[in-house]
């Protein structure tokens, strides 16, 4: 990964399958935004005092020392994406390695710029601390989705009165994501802040127009209410994607490069935050489905592909963990009943991983790919939705059994 970042700044980056198809950057490309690891993970490579390093303290020191003059001569900077915050104080933790470096290198304070991902329950009560710790290197907020709905399931996994629908049903628009949303516009246009929409998963589908077109309108439909409801930006989850988005964003901005003049009318709190509806549907499809994504994701990571298309949607490691928390808390939880009124069990639970292993099995087949990781994600899948004790990530054991 530093490598590639390495390279591709210098525009040096190219990649040949071994089918001889070839891939270069183009002229012009995206500005490189770098998103260290969570503050969770650590660097098992490198110790200090007999103790392994922070994972996102490494990898922001290692771009930064070879790369930060670099980007600034080709008249970009060190810019970065800061994940999985839970609290100000580790915005300020940031701050202090950001001054550090730039004392350290010689680069006037405020050069490195950083967008923080609000993508935890806890990090919506601390925005606006958020945004002070990070002021002089603040680029603003940015809106997740899928890991902040593992995030509220993770943190309210044991209150009998919490329970989500499947996840096909908890939407943008659903109160709880709705207020938090907009929370983030009213905080970010408060202190003149960009605020970044969430990345809508739907990727373009090339085999059947009529899919795709469903697709397309529902990209369009999301950065529609995005733009209406104040985000200065949003994600897309594929290139192909981005002409639609920016359209739907330049209908709102014009020639503007944000809407800051635009302040979020109204009070929002624990009230709309914790509002988790929906609670229904749960099917037997919406359950085979989450086990189905959860294991065909692991398969591809345990592979070596961190980001997969599945069903038509772009999956990453935060669907695996909506797959296996969301059946971790149907098990669990007195409210975890599918729609014909049976309990979601082990008993139950079990049996259909092993046939939805063997549709997966069939599926990457097909496509002439190598099998051989998703026996061992099914056990690994299993095992982190049906043990007793939540285990907190599903990175943290996978990183252990690598070599």
């Amino acid at each position: 990964g530093q490598i590639n970042i390495y390279k591709a700044i210098r525009r040096e980056l190219s990649f040949k399958n071994e089918a001889g198809k070839e891939y270069k950057l183009n002229d012009k490309i995206a500005t490189l935004q770098i998103r260290p690891r969570g503050w969770h993970l650590d660097e098992k490579h490198v110790t200090v005092d007999g103790q392994r390093v922070s994972g996102g303290i490494f990898d922001f020191g290692l771009v930064f020392f070879h790369n930060a003059k670099e980007q600034i001569a080709r008249g970009a900077g060190p810019f970065f994406y800061l994940p999985k915050m839970e609290s100000h104080l580790e915005a300020r933790l940031w701050n202090d390695i950001f001054v550090m470096a730039q004392d350290h290198t010689g680069l006037p304070q405020g050069t490195i710029k950083a967008t923080v991902l609000i993508e935890t329950i806890l990090a919506t009560f601390e925005m606006e601390e958020i945004l002070y710790e990070l002021r002089e290197h603040s680029a603003g907020l940015n809106a997740g989705r899928w890991d902040y709905i593992f995030s509220c399931i993770k943190k309210f996994k044991k209150n009998k009165d919490f329970c989500l629908a499947q996840r096909s049903a908890i939407t943008m628009e659903v109160p709880f994501m709705r207020g938090y949303a907009l929370a983030l516009v009213q905080a970010c246009h408060k202190r003149g802040a960009p605020a970044m929409g969430g990345m809508s998963a739907l990727i373009p589908i090339k085999n059947d127009p009529e899919a795709n077109e469903k697709a397309l309108a529902g990209i369009r439909h999301d950065k529609t209410r995005d733009a209406n409801d104040g985000f200065d930006g949003g994600w897309v989850a594929h290139p192909g994607l981005v002409a639609i988005a920016a359209e739907e964003f330049q209908k709102v901005l014009g020639d503007k490069p944000n809407q800051w003049e635009k302040q979020v009318e109204g009070k929002f709190g624990p009230e709309q935050w914790l509002d988790f509806r929906p609670t229904t549907p749960i099917t037997e499809a919406g359950l085979r489905n989450n086990i189905n994504v959860g294991i065909h994701y692991l398969g591809s990571w345990l592979a070596g592909n961190g980001c997969v298309p599945i069903h038509n949607l772009m999956e990453d490691a935060a669907t695996a963990e909506i797959s296996r928390s969301q059946v971790w808390q149907w098990v669990v939880s007195p409210k975890g009943v599918l729609d014909d009124g049976r309990k979601v069990t082990v008993e139950m639970v079990r049996p259909m991983i092993a046939e939805e292993l063997a549709k997966v099995k069939a599926t990457v087949s097909a496509q002439g790919e190598d099998t051989a990781s998703y026996d061992q994600a099914a056990v690994i899948f299993d095992k982190m939705s049906l043990t007793p004790e939540y285990p907190e990530f599903l990175t943290l054991p996978l990183y252990e059994a690598m070599e």
